[in-house]
């Protein structure tokens, strides 16, 4: 079996009771992340936070911009400049050792530049690469983003994840086939850039089934059937590659954790709900729900009397 191991030996996050461990020993992994803040939720740093502290890492988020967006659609995005993004990240890379690093959608052709910058002076941190659906973008600015992804980042990416209709459109924009490519067909494309691994989301299959590939140009490494869900999801994609790079921060092997990766997705879509009006968002947190033995002790137990907290006297 094909692995990939981040360390030689894994960070342990486990300590026995009462037992003072050393610094070393008392580091949660850490995931330094490039992405943007989403007022909704849905997607960027606000997902990314929620995934990996739910697989026992902790983020290190470098904010690259802002969405204007709610649950339904996108409105804008504001990129920030390219030294801001800079000094944040290095500024926290010369302070706390970094297993891993995770870009998401970070808003210009310049902090693309900047991230290769960093990615180059830190070879020894793989790279979880997560591009998401650009639609919602002007034209002009979606062919720059790509072509600066592709030329300054691919080369240093370690993992590429995206769904399977948006990196067909991207990597594979002239397939001509009579059928559709697979994920072999998009991994060895991302290959011939420099990916080793690609992880190939959102395959149609029969009965209402997707399918959702990791493989290298060589060969498929694993793959993991759902059934499709009927609701219109946000910020899937963003939960999986976030959780992807926690799990490979804590020491665990490329296929084990990319296949607890789609385990933990596919039960925070079972989960979702809908804050808003629009789409459907994932529960990342589902875990810490409350079964339904428990809404019903909660039901059947009275709140205390008093337990209303008072009226504050402040006034403006």
């Amino acid at each position: 079996m094909n692995t990939f191991s981040l360390t030689d030996k894994p960070i342990s996050i486990e300590q026995e009771e009462n037992d003072v461990a050393d610094d070393d020993d008392a580091r949660l992994p850490c995931v330094l992340s490039f992405n943007a803040s989403d007022p909704s939720g849905a997607g960027g740093l606000a997902a990314d936070t929620l995934a990996v502290a739910s697989v026992g890492a902790h983020l290190l988020p470098v904010v690259t911009g802002a969405y204007a967006r709610d649950t339904a659609e996108i409105f804008d995005h504001f990129a920030f400049d390219e030294e801001t993004v800079a000094e944040q990240a290095r500024a926290i890379l010369e302070d706390v050792p970094v297993q891993i690093m995770k870009i998401g959608f970070v808003g210009s052709p310049e902090i693309l530049a900047t991230i290769a910058g960093i990615a180059t002076d830190y070879p020894d941190l793989p790279v979880v690469a997560y591009m998401p659906n650009l639609s919602w973008w002007e034209e002009d600015a979606i062919e720059a983003y790509l072509d600066a992804f592709g030329e300054l980042l691919l080369p240093q990416t370690t993992v590429l994840v995206g769904n399977h209709s948006t990196l067909r459109r991207w990597l594979l924009p002239d397939w001509s086939g009579d059928r559709s490519p697979t994920a072999r067909d998009i991994a060895r494309t991302a290959g011939e850039r420099g990916v080793p691994y690609t992880l190939v989301t959102g395959i149609a299959l029969p009965d209402q089934h997707i399918d959702n590939v990791l493989a290298s140009p060589e060969t498929v490494l694993c793959s993991e059937k759902f059934e499709r869900l009927e609701a219109v999801f946000s910020g899937a994609g963003e939960t999986l590659s976030a959780t992807l790079a926690a799990l490979l921060a804590s020491g665990t092997d490329l296929v084990a954790a990319t296949t607890e990766a789609l385990s933990y997705m596919d039960r925070c879509l079972d989960a979702g709900f809908r804050p808003g009006m629009g789409q459907v968002l994932p529960d990342r947190l589902f875990w810490a729900q409350p079964d339904d033995d428990d809404d019903e002790a909660a039901e059947e137990s009275p709140a205390p009397e008093g337990f209303a907290l008072p009226p504050h006297e402040t006034r403006h």
